[in-house]
Formats: structure tokens, sequence, C-alpha cells
């Protein structure tokens, strides 16, 4: 694979070409957790300053998506405050190609320049590949946070900005 250099555009998380990809991360989680994500997103929380979100685009379509959101209860390392990804996705024809690392790229530069000191992601023990992407990225394990930190097969994952 090449060095991708996708085409990101700010997104609100409401826009309907965002809610498609949604739909689509929502069915993979149904096959591998037995039931959608439920983590409470709260209308506006991907909206600046405390948040932000992104799509990736191959040519006009969009393949790749990713946002994050400030979270003053979560404190790796003592470091506050902290953006958590959230809704990071892409699509199945687009993957292996670089977007994933693009997207999150994207999310820590403009998390840190929002003034975060820290990037925290939960995800599950059946996502090999994204953590396999995100331990490649430099993120270690962090303490258990969040919606689904009863979770046995949750892993929680941060690094600093």
């Amino acid at each position: 694979m090449g060095n991708l250099t996708p085409r990101l555009e700010p997104a609100r998380f409401t826009d309907p070409l965002t809610q498609a990809l949604v739909a689509e991360v929502q069915a993979e989680y149904t096959v591998l957790y037995g039931g959608p994500d439920s983590t409470p997103l709260e209308d506006g929380v991907f909206d600046p300053p405390g948040g932000a979100f992104f799509l990736a685009y191959d040519g006009d379509v969009p393949v790749a998506m990713g946002g994050w959101r400030m979270r003053s209860d979560v404190r790796p390392w003592g470091l506050v405050p902290a953006a958590e990804v959230k809704r990071m996705y892409v699509a199945p024809a687009a993957r292996r190609r670089g977007y994933a690392r693009a997207v999150l790229a994207h999310l820590e530069q403009t998390a840190r320049a929002a003034g975060a000191e820290v990037m925290v992601l939960e995800t599950g023990a059946p996502q090999q590949a994204a953590i396999a992407m995100y331990v490649a990225a430099g993120y270690v394990p962090v303490e258990k946070f969040g919606h689904y930190a009863w979770s046995p097969t949750q892993r929680c994952f941060g690094k600093r900005l």
C-alpha cells in the first residue's frame, strides 16, 4: 500500500452520508457482538469545540469516518482533557488501503489542536485488525472506561498527544 492521502472533510454526525456509514458499522457490530453499539451519544457531541467528526472520501464516495469527543472523566496517566475516538469505521471495499491510519492521524491532530493531551478509545477483542492498527499507531492499554467497561471483551487504549 502506498501513502494514501484521502480527502477528509468535516461532517455532522447527523448528516445522511455519515448515518449511512454508521448503519454499516452497527450491522458489523451486530454480527460481532450480537447487537449494535448502544453507547449513548448526545446530540451535538461531535460539534466543535468539544468534538469533531470527519468523513474520508474515495472520489465523491465517503468510505471511512471517525470522530472524537472530549472526556473529562477519563484520565489515563493523569492527563486531561482526553479526547475519545468514536465511530471509527472503514467500508469493507476500502479496507487495507490506509484510510483508518489517515483518519486516526487526523483525529489526533485535530484533538491536539483543540487542547486534548491524550487520545483514548474503546474497542472489542473480536476486532483484532483494529487493535493491531491502534497498537501500530502507538496506543497502549489503559484502564477500562465507558459504556462497556463491564464487558470482558472490552479493550481500552490510550496515546499521549
